[in-house]
């Protein structure tokens, strides 16, 4: 009997050092998991969720945005406003300070199958993609530079880093008599921008 107890005592012990070792490995291969996971990857995991989530955004400019995510290109995301006309804001990745949710969905967004979720053709466009169709398009946008002003207007002309702004006044036409000015601005210069009529672009 002694050797019996003995022997289920050692069983004991190699089980729950066992148990610690794997706990061990878990905890530190998911530590290694998380340090290769990027910002696009977790806002994709916000943008797919089956429940919508309410973000608030705080960006370069001093802006702070409060919507749901709802698409992630490679540079930027697209965020529906918390507004009365639901407004789409397009956000240069670059120029997000921090975005504000509750614990559940930022323990969600760090979770590999919630990063997948979402892959598509949205998770593979530009900034620069989605701003030549809203040129095409002749869609009037607001952008809102890092420097903290903003200008309305419609994007004439994108080029690989830049766009051409005819500037004028939000809800007019681009028409000859009604621009203000034409803005040469790097996308490096840009916070966001939002789309006033409230659609969104093609792809998106």
């Amino acid at each position: 009997m002694r050797w019996e107890r003995l022997f289920e005592d050692l069983e004991g012990q190699l089980a729950a050092e066992w148990e610690s070792e794997r706990a061990a490995l878990d905890s530190e291969s998911e530590r290694l998991r998380l340090s290769r996971v990027r910002l696009h990857d977790r806002l994709v995991a916000f943008a797919g969720a089956t429940d919508i989530e309410t973000v608030s955004v705080a960006l370069a400019d001093s802006s702070i945005l409060r919507g749901s995510v709802e698409a992630v290109g490679t540079d930027f995301a697209a965020l529906r406003l918390e507004t009365p006309t639901g407004g789409l804001a397009l956000v240069r990745m670059a120029a997000v300070a921090s975005l504000t949710t509750s614990e559940v969905a930022l323990m969600r967004a760090a979770r590999p199958d919630a990063q997948r979720v979402n892959a598509g053709l949205a998770d593979r466009l530009t900034l620069g993609f989605v701003l030549r169709d809203l040129a095409r398009r002749r869609v009037p946008v607001r952008a809102h530079g890092l420097w903290g002003g903003a200008e309305s207007g419609t994007i004439d002309r994108v080029g690989l880093d830049h766009l051409d702004l005819a500037v004028h006044d939000a809800g007019a036409a681009r028409r000859t008599g009604e621009v203000h000015a034409f803005r040469l601005v790097p996308f490096d210069a840009i916070a966001w921008l939002s789309l006033e009529r409230g659609e969104s672009p093609a792809l998106l």
